[in-house]
């Protein structure tokens, strides 16, 4: 009970990420930029000057960690790309797409069999995202479209992260090493969006908030989910991830009545997957009591 608390803790921490989105008036590449730079910084200063130890990892667990940090700036870059498009709500709603992927992905990647009840879950996902898509308009479901593209990527880097640190890697280390990669792939967008000179372009609090994106949305809450990955596997906590919707269009309905723009069956899909949520739970259960169930251990940690 304790981690699947502190994992709700984790996603209440991860909601506040596009709230930041919206109120940074950078480009979304030029917000992975700054994010990505800052929090490499950050976690390398601590691990270094703080905790004093080596951050050398060996070539070969480094250029991993490098990989897995592009994957993860590609996936911020769309996502943050999606919140521009659309609003908060559409993209944290295609977000909520990642167990459908990592129903497949976490098999192919730890070469396991595919359980049956994963994918179940995943096609209820897909039916309330479908309803979503076919209640909203053409640009936002662009944007939609985009922040799926964001959900497939983040069902890809928790299994990869998940096997590294399953075998000893320290957390904070391999954030300042992640981080190092999405800053190095985010730049290498910049020629690509035609958003090199606007990266100094910061407004009003622009800085406040790309701080606290940096050390809370990803120094801290990207090393507490690796830390977390320890115990729980990639789809029990991209399953509990997808709880991130709600959290984050509670707050755009506060903060910027995003609620008046969203049509009523957007909330009908958006229950959907919520009742995925509810589901999996007793899933987990089930699998637990199964006699000699091979699964046990890895669906709850």
């Amino acid at each position: 009970m304790k981690r699947y608390l502190q994992l709700h803790f984790l996603v209440l921490v991860l909601a506040a990420t596009a709230i930041f989105g919206e109120l940074i008036s950078l480009s979304a590449v030029g917000v992975v930029v700054w994010r990505t730079l800052f929090a490499s910084l950050a976690a390398a200063a601590w691990v270094a000057l703080i905790r004093r130890r080596s951050l050398w990892l060996g070539f070969s667990t480094i250029r991993s960690l490098l990989w897995i940090g592009m994957i993860v700036g590609v996936h911020w870059f769309c996502f943050f790309q999606a919140v521009k498009m659309a609003n908060i709500s559409i993209c944290l709603a295609g977000l909520a797409a990642i167990p459908l992927f990592t129903a497949f992905t976490e098999p192919l990647l730890e070469k396991r069999r595919v359980r049956p009840f994963e994918v179940l879950l995943g096609l209820l996902i897909l039916a309330g995202v479908t309803t979503i898509a076919g209640a909203i308009g053409p640009k936002d479901l662009a944007g939609l479209g985009v922040a799926l593209v964001s959900a497939f990527l983040a069902a890809i880097f928790p299994v990869m992260n998940r096997r590294l640190v399953t075998t000893g890697g320290d957390p904070l280390t391999m954030v300042a090493w992640e981080m190092a990669g999405a800053f190095l792939v985010a730049v290498a967008l910049l020629p690509w969006m035609g958003d090199g000179g606007s990266l100094l372009a910061w407004k009003g609090l622009d800085w406040l908030w790309l701080l606290s994106l940096a050390l809370i949305c990803t120094v801290f809450a990207h090393g507490f989910h690796i830390r977390l990955l320890q115990k729980l596997s990639a789809y029990t906590m991209n399953l509990a991830i997808s709880f991130e919707p709600l959290y984050g269009i509670l707050a755009a309905a506060f903060l910027f009545g995003e609620y008046k723009q969203l049509p009523p069956m957007y909330y009908v899909g958006l229950a959907t997957i919520l009742l995925a949520n509810i589901i999996h739970p007793m899933c987990v259960r089930l699998t637990r009591k199964a006699p000699g169930s091979p699964d046990a251990r890895d669906q709850t940690g």
